[in-house]
């Protein structure tokens, strides 16, 4: 049974952009895939704690030996990272925030790049284990940073983004920039106008 893993990190709700594109690649994701199964996980609605010393100590230890604080500390990685490992596919949908990944997708990150787990150290060096998925990224901002234009060397996210789904081992990535958001914040453009062509980018890439 395929499975998609279906993530959301914007805090904007019914009025945020990224979510409405992920989830229209749900829709047909879910068209293609009548028999599959969605993963969703909201970002702004998950108890994220940030990585401590526990967390830390944990991660690189035998888990036979952990502690009860380290196993308090790594419960949610481990959920995240069953998730990902589970995941045939993954859709991420979040915003830009100065140029960069919103602290709850940054610490989603922090929880699922874990060293045994999504990766692993041998002496030829780092090696993902995450491998054979296809992620697609939509990533809304309120600028534009399209290849090639006056602003393309801001957007910091796409690279990040890239570089470490590829170091985990997922190398398929797909992404779509949901750029120039404020005219929607603002009033002057209908979501609906603004969505149309990003919609049919999102359900082709599904």
């Amino acid at each position: 049974m395929p499975t998609l893993l279906h993530i959301d990190a914007s805090p904007r709700g019914d009025y945020s952009i990224s979510r409405r594109l992920s989830a229209g690649f749900v829709d047909a994701w879910k068209a293609k895939h009548p028999d599959g199964k969605v993963i969703t996980r909201d970002l702004t609605k998950t108890a994220l704690a940030f990585v401590g010393r526990a967390w830390m100590a944990g991660a690189c230890s035998d888990p036979a030996q952990h502690t009860p604080e380290q196993k308090q500390a790594l419960a949610i990685s481990n959920e995240l990272t069953a998730e990902v490992l589970e995941a045939d596919e993954i859709v991420l949908g979040t915003p830009m925030y100065n140029f960069a990944v919103p602290a709850a997708l940054k610490a989603w990150i922090d929880h699922v790049v874990r060293v045994g787990v999504t990766f692993k150290l041998d002496e030829t060096g780092y090696h993902g284990l995450a491998t054979g998925k296809k992620a697609t990224l939509v990533i809304a901002s309120g600028g534009t940073y399209t290849p090639g234009s006056p602003a393309e060397g801001y957007n910091q996210e796409t690279p990040y983004l890239k570089g470490i789904l590829g170091f985990i081992g997922i190398t398929d990535v797909n992404i779509i920039l949901a750029g120039g958001t404020t005219p929607v914040t603002m009033g002057q453009v209908s979501a609906d106008e603004f969505l149309k062509p990003l919609l049919e980018q999102v359900e082709a890439a599904a």
